[in-house]
């Protein structure tokens, strides 16, 4: 008797543990705002354009210097 309440549970217990515990997550989760999801998804955007720029310039001048060193 004492064995069986000391048994494992089963994978069926396990996965519906752990539907259980992700939902009780997911009522804490804070969601964002439409005006603050919207707000970070242009920083991120900016951000990116930036950094495209900077990239760009750097490749460029990378460039140059090869043809430059090669004589091309």
């Amino acid at each position: 008797m004492a064995q069986a309440a000391k048994e494992k549970p089963g994978l069926i217990a396990k996965l519906k543990k752990s539907v259980r515990d992700m939902r009780g997550e997911l009522k804490r989760v804070v969601w964002p705002s439409k005006k603050q999801t919207i707000n970070n998804t242009g920083i991120v955007l900016m951000f990116m354009a930036i950094m495209a720029i900077i990239i760009g310039l750097f490749d460029t001048g990378l460039t140059s210097l090869i043809r430059l060193f090669l004589g091309v």
